[in-house]
């Protein structure tokens, strides 16, 4: 998940004032912003930018909103929106996360993969219409302007398929796709809105494992037929049972953010203990349930990190 964030006090020394997407796209500092998680030990490195970079790259400008997160300007509306979006833009478009990813891979020379990321095209295609998680907006957009929905989807599709493509490419050893409000669907439209465009892009991106990544999604079977090589799963979910279940599938997760968050670094330590136990040891990246708190102190940070070492070295 989110592992340079607000949380993080060198983070917030190398934004200093800076906007986020000023942050983001000054490479330099983008680089040192996805390495400042490496001082804790952990075992992968993900590149810092947006889902929303993709739709910039094809045409959509977004400014990053204080309690109001990505603000497309202006939100798509009509069919000409929809065909003003490059369906494959020139990865000049996207060229700073492709200095980005170079400049993170000279610097780890190996030690350790890099993680590159999309926003699913159902969760990306809210953002680009203004609605975000409101799914009762989200609905009734669907329902008042169908053909305009489904253009949107459909090319959004494409866009992230081409644009992990290039990444992986370019050297990415890993990457997730995010569908953050997809779980809030009623389990028709899961099928139709998100669950045929996770197979679609699962099933066309090649070179590099996938991971899915629905918060709390109570569509496990869906999940794990996905085509995704690692399903992330939820606090709502028992890693057990689902790895027992689908033993040829590998989980992330499932360690409660809030716990994370709030928690003593003891309260963490067990949490974590338990997580790695339920993982079984093998075919589990031992992970949050979703993204870090900014509320979340370095030493519970440090605790999670050494609590996987200790637990994986005595197992």
């Amino acid at each position: 998940m989110r592992q340079a964030g607000r949380w993080d006090p060198e983070f917030n020394r190398l934004r200093g004032e800076l906007s986020f997407y000023e942050f983001s796209e000054n490479v330099e500092l983008a680089a040192q912003a996805s390495l400042v998680p490496r001082r804790f030990g952990v075992d992968a490195i993900i590149l810092f930018y947006d889902i929303t970079t993709l739709t910039v790259a094809m045409g959509l400008p977004f400014s990053l909103q204080p309690s109001q997160g990505p603000v497309p300007s202006p939100p798509v509306r009509t069919i000409a929106d929809v065909e003003r979006l490059e369906t494959n833009p020139n990865p000049e478009r996207f060229g700073h996360i492709r200095a980005l990813l170079a400049c993170v891979r000279d610097e780890l020379r190996g030690a350790l993969p890099v993680i590159v990321f999309a926003g699913a095209p159902f969760t990306l295609a809210t953002y680009c219409i203004g609605t975000g998680k409101d799914m009762e907006a989200t609905s009734r957009f669907a329902a008042e302007r169908p053909e305009v929905w489904q253009a949107l989807l459909e090319k959004l599709e494409q866009a992230t398929i081409h644009f992990l493509n290039v990444l992986i490419a370019d050297g990415a050893g890993l990457y997730q796709l995010f569908d953050s409000w997809a779980g809030r669907l009623p389990v028709d439209l899961y099928d139709e809105w998100a669950h045929r465009y996770h197979r679609s892009i699962f099933a066309t991106v090649r070179g590099a494992p996938g991971v899915l990544f629905v918060k709390e999604c109570p569509y496990l079977g869906h999940m794990t037929s996905s085509g995704a090589a690692v399903v992330s799963l939820g606090i709502s979910h028992d890693l057990a049972a689902a790895r027992s279940a689908h033993p040829g599938l590998v989980f992330q997760g499932n360690v409660d953010e809030q716990i994370m968050a709030h928690g003593t670094p003891e309260q963490v330590i067990q949490a974590t203990a338990t997580c790695v136990r339920q993982g079984g040891g093998r075919r589990h990246i031992v992970n949050l349930s979703h993204g870090m708190n900014r509320a979340t102190p370095v030493e519970n940070f440090e605790a999670y990190v050494n609590a996987v070492k200790a637990a994986t070295s005595s197992s």
